[in-house]
């Protein structure tokens, strides 16, 4: 099964794709753990993604789309994946059906989690302090969630229209939300 998990910051989609990935034995592949992982290890790619992640700024879609198609690309992800954090606007939509189509691995569903403004930025507060998440100042995550409703919401309309979306809330419990998940997916 390959699945997108998309929705806003703090909505839960890394908890969710992890325990996707766990209940279909697929790899949970997560945009912003690769960067997190350059990041922290001062790779060449991790400074040129902390200059933007650093303000609260995306990772511009040419240095995303590479790292996603070479991800997508190894064999852990030859039977399905979970992909979270991906893709997060228009131009990134059209460079994931390229690359899925030179992959000949198809897109089965898009999993949208939803939850109100106040429960998100509880979430991603919490989520810094316990986490040391330097990206995560309440600047930075007003910023992102303005980019997600201005850039990545109106991408649901498209998967909408191609029969692939799933409405889930994501607020609640979370092994809750995860049954409910799997259900819709059947």
């Amino acid at each position: 099964m390959r699945i997108l998990i998309m929705g806003p910051q703090g909505v839960g989609k890394g908890t969710q794709a992890k325990l996707l990935a766990k209940h279909y034995g697929i790899p949970h592949i997560s945009t912003g753990d690769m960067f997190r992982y350059n990041i922290s290890n001062k790779t060449p790619l991790g400074v040129e993604a902390a200059s933007y992640t650093d303000k609260g700024e995306l990772v511009p879609d040419e240095l995303t789309n590479k790292i996603v198609k070479d991800r997508l690309a190894m064999d852990d992800a030859k039977d399905g994946w979970i992909l979270d954090g991906y893709p997060r606007n228009a131009s990134q939509v059209v460079a994931l059906d390229r690359m899925l189509d030179e992959l000949d691995t198809p897109l089965d569903k898009v999993v949208a989690l939803d939850a109100d403004r106040q429960t998100l930025m509880k979430r991603i507060a919490r989520r810094a302090q316990e986490e040391g998440r330097t990206d995560d100042t309440p600047e930075a995550i007003d910023k992102r969630l303005k980019t997600y409703d201005e850039q990545t919401a109106p991408l649901l309309d498209t998967y909408k229209s191609r029969g692939q979306l799933v409405l889930v809330d994501g607020q609640g419990d979370i092994d809750e939300i995860s049954r409910t998940i799997i259900g819709l997916l059947g």
